[in-house]
């Protein structure tokens, strides 16, 4: 695990023990994201946010013009301190372990399903029950399309990866008819 990967989980777990006193978990988990979003699709706020020829002040003002009145005190006071530690570039990682962080306390786990064509809500809700009896959880799926895999599908759980793809197939056989060939 890298270095800034477990700052990040830090960093979101205390906004999460936070969120949770205040029963406000899935605002928190909202409000991250847009802000997230704000700052990766305005290239300009990103280069001023990271930029070590900006003075401190200036980039707390620009927060404080661009955010102060449309999110939480926690969500802004982590955004601060990320600003003045130097961090902000780990925002993404922050709003990602502060979701599996949330979604793991409610028992819910986020599944990233490879696909060679994009899965209707009904295959998905399939998938969700599949696995949602499998680990005891409930199943959130994010449906990635990869016509590479040829067919079938790949799901990643956490760090769990489940390979039911054609080409992961092939593959194997491929590794074994090569072994066994020797």
């Amino acid at each position: 695990m890298s270095q800034e990967i477990g700052v990040a989980k830090r960093y979101a777990r205390a906004l999460f023990e936070l969120a949770e006193e205040r029963k406000t978990v899935s605002e928190t988990e909202q409000q991250l994201k847009d802000v997230a979003t704000v700052v990766s699709d305005n290239e300009k706020l990103y280069i001023l946010l990271t930029s070590p020829n900006v003075v401190l002040a200036d980039k707390i003002g620009v927060l404080d013009i661009a955010l102060k009145d449309q999110v939480s005190d926690i969500v802004y006071n982590t955004l601060q301190l990320l600003i003045e530690r130097g961090r902000i570039s780990i925002l993404h990682e922050v709003v990602n372990s502060y979701i599996r962080i949330a979604g793991e306390a409610i028992g819910l786990l986020d599944a990233y399903v490879t696909t060679a064509y994009p899965l209707n809500d009904a295959e998905k809700q399939a998938v969700a029950a599949e696995f949602g009896h499998k680990l005891g959880k409930t199943i959130r799926i994010h449906n990635v399309v990869d016509a590479s895999i040829i067919g079938g599908m790949l799901v990643r759980i956490g760090d769990r990866l489940y390979d039911g793809s054609l080409s992961g197939k092939l593959d194997r056989m491929n590794k074994t008819l090569k072994s066994q060939a020797r």
